[in-house]
């Protein structure tokens, strides 16, 4: 069904290029839809390796759940459980005698209502005078066993009934790499267990420590037990951690000829278990890398040699054009599909916007300063827009100039603006004008609205975000300034 040559790429980029989304896309092909399991199949599940005995107890734990604890013998034998059974064992006689048998065999030698003669060592149930049978209830702990089976058939009943879905089999397994991210979570490590010496409320809790299967390790023995299916192994962010340290002794042996079964087999002795192991030819990897977060560590030379390794870059082309306040001349409706009811200057076309500002950002910052589509892939409206532009791109950009005004000024188209028309206002040039408006021989009755608008800008270093770009007033109402991005 699949290739036999194992698959290992990272998808590397600048942020918001959808390269997570990928991951979830692949997820998709790894993910299998399966029928659900009818009642039917279900009983015969639970039925099948049950005895005589273990039914009719099983017949009294539900009839126990829906409250009642006396059952007469009709009850038992009308019971799907019993009916289900005796289909089962291909029975349709004497079924009535079957329950009894069942029931006599198993009441306590010191029972005042039954007398038997062949009874079995366990007692389970008994009878009162009114020939209604009930759980003793010091069996009732002998039982735990199949009352699980009972509860875990009960919710897949209620499953069953409430979805219409088919089951999803998911084959892939997804992490996030992090700073502190290590070989314990991917592969095995040590880790503490709490277990109380009794079963009392009083308990002593006792800590104990196992050797226990990390993420990586558990997806390839699913592999190793359905060879005929592939396995993916999807990570995000992988140069968030220290790479080498997280795969360990497993770095050799993913490479595609070293797989179990294939012309180079390695097999090693895991760190913490000292089991053999090696990776099952039906896993693939996938994973994701920013290589705009230069504060990541640089990634280990001997896992690139093991991945295919795919670009990602900014695709403008899947944003949209906005459109501001079109309205059809003949209805006077609002008409955002048509272009032919709206004006071309009531537009913003966000394709243009990323490209133009990732022109002027390559040629001040660098290709990796760039943004990904995925910055602008929600906005749909002007006031969308002003708020990526405030809270995300405009922070980025200032991060990575260096909060430095002429570069920030260069890739907004700010530098032949007037003051009020700018994104990106210089701090000092801000103060200077205010110095101006408020000295005596200038009584400017606005100086009051000025400084107001200061106070509301939002700063980080020497830059001023314009407080009409905030506030969504002025200029920055209108389309033509964001035109002006082009």
């Amino acid at each position: 069904m699949s290739p036999s040559k194992p698959t290992n790429i990272i998808y590397t980029g600048i942020a918001g290029t959808g390269k997570t989304y990928r991951l979830l896309q692949i997820a998709q092909q790894y993910t299998d839809c399966l029928p659900k399991i009818n009642d039917k199949e279900l009983l015969r599940q639970l039925l099948q390796p049950l005895s005589w005995r273990d039914v009719v107890c099983l017949i009294f734990l539900d009839f126990k759940s829906k409250k009642q604890d006396l059952v007469k013998v009709p009850e038992i034998v009308n019971h799907e459980f019993f009916v289900n059974k005796a289909a089962q064992n291909a029975r349709d006689k004497n079924l009535s005698n079957t329950a009894w048998s069942v029931l006599q065999m198993h009441t306590p030698a010191s029972s005042q209502t039954v007398s038997y003669k062949n009874r079995a060592s366990q007692a389970y149930f008994d009878k009162d005078h009114s020939g209604a049978w009930y759980l003793l209830p010091e069996s009732i702990d002998l039982l735990s066993d199949l009352a699980q089976q009972l509860a875990e058939f009960q919710q897949a009943q209620r499953e069953n009934n409430s979805q219409n879905k088919e089951f999803r089999q998911q084959r892939f397994s997804m992490v996030s790499f992090h700073q502190a991210y290590g070989y314990e979570e991917f592969v095995e490590g040590i880790r503490p267990v709490m277990a109380s010496s009794d079963h009392t409320k009083n308990s002593s809790s006792q800590m104990s420590y196992d050797v226990q299967d990390g993420a990586f390790l558990k997806l390839c023995q699913r592999a190793a037990n359905d060879p005929e299916q592939r396995y993916a192994m999807l990570i995000d962010e992988i140069n968030r951690a220290n790479v080498s340290r997280v795969f360990g002794e497993l770095l050799s042996l993913i490479e595609p000829d070293k797989r179990a079964g294939m012309a180079n087999t390695m097999t090693v002795n895991l760190a913490y278990s000292g089991r053999t192991f090696n990776v099952p030819a039906n896993v693939d990897i996938y994973a994701t890398m920013n290589t705009q977060d230069h504060s990541l560590a640089p990634l280990d030379m001997a896992l690139r040699r093991r991945f295919r390794f795919i670009d990602c870059p900014p695709q403008p082309e899947l944003l949209p054009v906005i459109y501001v306040n079109p309205v059809n001349s003949e209805t006077g409706n609002s008409e955002t599909g048509n272009s032919e009811t709206v004006d071309p200057a009531e537009t913003i076309d966000l394709a243009k916007i990323l490209t133009g500002l990732n022109h002027r950002i390559t040629q001040t910052l660098g290709a990796e300063a760039q943004l990904g589509h995925a910055f602008l892939w929600s906005v749909d409206s002007l006031e969308q827009l002003q708020t990526a532009l405030i809270e995300q791109i405009i922070p980025q950009l200032a991060q990575a100039a260096g909060g430095q005004v002429t570069v920030l000024q260069y890739i907004f188209q700010d530098e032949q603006q007037p003051l009020n028309a700018q994104f990106i206002q210089d701090s000092q040039a801000l103060i200077d004008n205010a110095n101006n408006l408020a000295s005596p021989n200038n009584s400017n009755p606005m100086f009051a609205d000025q400084h107001s608008l200061l106070g509301q800008s939002m700063s980080s270093g020497s830059y001023k975000i314009n407080a009409d770009l905030i506030n969504n007033t002025a200029e920055f109402a209108k389309p033509f300034v964001y035109q002006r991005l082009y």
